[in-house]
């Protein structure tokens, strides 16, 4: 109900509303050009709409972005045709507001605990014009607010508890107008003659088939949802409808309940909707039983016998509407009065174009015998195909301007997101510390050996690399899982310690060469102390700390090396930096990203090494490490007769 209204009354003595005419009644809701951003995640209504537009000849797709406030920024694949197509998904509003500030429609899928909030939150973009709320469930003192709030901001409302509507050729919202095959069958691809405005949204998709049925077709229909207080009424739709030059006729499906009928009714007197009407409000069957009976609408209970189904089409028809018999008749009304106006030329039936072909999903087309081949593969952490390079969608101009640095660059190319500044703070210090532990190690004597040889970089590079495993860097993988796995089953840190010895395996992570608790890593140390002052918490570290505690009393040197305490601490990060959920941080531990960490940071000592021995091999001058005496014993085996050439 907007703000410009004016009173009158029902049969009852009710008072009813006779809308004024108001931006909400008089701009369109939907064009061919409208973009939207969908809240929630519901990839499959968002396909339906895609495929909607597609089938519509649009020249780009309705939806332009999701939020989604239960995961970090991120992006869906979706089909546009038979092409794959990414939508940006953002956590925070804002965020997408300001990236995407063409759109004017928001569709919520919120629940009906969240809905309130996200609605109020979103009208504080002007941008947005239209919001359909889906949510069933809310209660009516907050959806009053909202409606108080909408008139203010001018905001047209439709729901809530509805499923939406359909601009035929331009827009739909969400589920509106079923599968593919019957928005192809109720010809909701091209614009018709006819608007329609309905409470209940299973219904205005029976009107849909009706209408297509029985006309050239649908114009615009809206189920305003079956709330007591609908965000926005019978009549600001019909009013719309009766401005609109290409609406020949209206139809009308109402309900047992309330009294907004009426208002329609004080329109037609009043001549301020003069174009053809059919209207039918279901719930006749009431009368048969002995008490008052709610139907599935909350609004559907007739408290007075001015909100009878029954007493709303005997006034309707009183005042000229056409309204059928029962039900089953309003099909063959709307063909009679349809045929009318194309007798009198005001309805003039044009041509049928055939719409584009949507390929099928492949879970159909496999069980149909038809397939939609997706690619092979596509990424999303870059695009260098616009003007600049892009990075998890940020221009790298941005990057610079922020001054986002190393460890900025690795959060977006890694994870997709931004982390928090501690946080690829953090990835620097652990790129710095692993860079390299001397020459010693197997990696690091790998790739001077093959220096040596005359191999080229990248040769050298992978030769050192190919040595990372469980026994050389791949501790940090494997000690975020076993502390993880200890950690999640409860188990204290006795418990894990004795679990690991009796299965006679290693904890990943413990143990040093040379350091001990009485000589301890200043790596770790360091490490250490930045992560307890900056990490929001640290459970998991804390519980190798224990776990420490408990191996260190056994052998000084069995200490939770760098590898071990960068594995856990990442997880203490990934769980708690508020940029995943669980089972993304989950993931990013069973696909080796921890291991990146080392790759990376070893990476850098591995081409310091093959430079080092380059220039060595040219005589520029003498590394003081250049014996073999330094090689660990169990390299200088591997290598056998050939340590004379080193």
């Amino acid at each position: 109900m907007t703000e410009q209204t004016k009173p009158g009354k029902a049969p009852s003595g009710q008072e009813v509303y006779v809308n004024q005419t108001s931006d909400i009644q008089t701009r369109p809701l939907f064009t061919k050009t409208t973009k939207s951003i969908i809240w929630g995640m519901q990839q499959r209504a968002v396909q339906g709409m895609l495929d909607f537009d597609y089938v519509c000849s649009r020249k780009e797709p309705s939806v332009v972005a999701m939020i989604y406030p239960f995961t970090g920024d991120h992006k869906q694949k979706f089909y546009w045709g038979h092409k794959e197509i990414l939508i940006p998904v953002y956590k925070n509003m804002a965020d997408c507001m300001k990236k995407h500030s063409s759109a004017d429609v928001l569709v919520s899928f919120a629940s009906l605990r969240s809905a309130y909030e996200s609605t109020v939150e979103t009208m504080n973009y002007p941008q947005i014009r239209t919001i359909a709320i889906i949510a069933e469930g809310i209660p009516e003192n907050l959806t009053r607010q909202l409606i108080k709030m909408a008139d203010e901001k001018g905001v047209s409302i439709i729901g809530p508890a509805t499923v939406g509507g359909v601009k035929p050729g331009c827009f739909k919202i969400g589920n509106t107008g079923g599968m593919l095959d019957n928005i192809l069958s109720s010809k909701l691809y091209r614009p018709g003659s006819v608007a329609y405005v309905s409470r209940s949204g299973g219904m205005s998709n029976e009107l849909n088939n009706i209408i297509a049925l029985n006309t050239n077709g649908v114009y615009e229909g809206v189920a305003i949802g079956g709330d007591r207080y609908p965000g926005t009424t019978f009549m600001d739709h019909i009013m719309r409808y009766q401005t609109e030059p290409d609406v020949k006729m209206i139809v009308l499906l109402g309900e047992v309940g309330g009294v907004e009928e009426y208002s329609l009714i004080s329109a037609i007197e009043k001549g301020e909707v003069n174009k053809p009407v059919v209207a039918w409000c279901i719930g006749t069957c009431a009368k048969m039983f002995t008490s008052e009976v709610q139907f599935g609408h909350a609004g559907a209970c007739a408290n007075a016998e001015a909100e009878t189904a029954e007493a709303k089409n005997k006034a309707l028809k009183a005042v000229g509407v056409n309204v059928p018999h029962s039900f089953d008749e309003l099909g063959t009304v709307i063909r009679d009065v349809y045929k009318q106006l194309v007798a009198d030329n005001i309805i003039i039936p044009q041509p049928e174009v055939t719409p584009p072909t949507v390929p099928m999903d492949f879970t159909w087309a496999r069980e149909l015998g038809l397939i939609r081949k997706p690619a092979s593969f596509m990424t999303s952490i870059c695009d260098e195909r616009g003007q600049e390079l892009l990075y998890a969608g940020i221009p790298i101009t941005d990057i610079f301007k922020e001054d986002m640095g190393i460890g900025g660059v690795l959060s977006l190319l890694w994870f997709q997101r931004r982390l928090p500044k501690y946080a690829t703070k953090f990835i620097e210090m652990c790129l710095m510390v692993t860079a390299d532990h001397g020459p010693a190690v197997s990696g690091a004597h790998n790739t001077i050996v093959c220096a040596r040889a005359g191999k080229d970089l990248v040769s050298c590079l992978a030769s050192g690399l190919l040595t990372i495993g469980d026994r050389f860097g791949g501790a940090l993988d494997a000690a975020a899982k076993q502390f993880s796995d200890a950690y999640n089953s409860q188990m204290i840190p006795m418990e894990f310690v004795n679990t690991m010895r009796k299965q006679g395996k290693l904890i990943m992570g413990i143990g040093h060469r040379v350091k001990s608790i009485n000589n301890p890593d200043m790596r770790v140390v360091i490490l250490k102390d930045y992560a307890k002052k900056n990490f929001p918490s640290s459970p998991l570290l804390d519980y190798a700390i224990e776990v420490e505690k408990i191996t260190t009393s056994k052998k000084p040197n069995l200490i939770l090396n760098v590898d071990g305490f960068i594995g856990v601490a990442f997880v203490d990060l990934l769980n708690n930096c508020g940029c995943f959920t669980r089972e993304e941080a989950q993931e990013f531990v069973e696909v080796g990203a921890l291991n990146g960490l080392f790759v990376l940071g070893r990476s850098m000592g591995f081409i310091g090494h093959f430079l080092d021995q380059k220039r060595l091999k040219q005589g520029l001058y003498r590394h003081p490490w250049d014996d073999i005496s330094y090689v660990m014993p169990e390299t200088m085996g591997l290598m056998g007769t050939d340590t004379d050439n080193i």
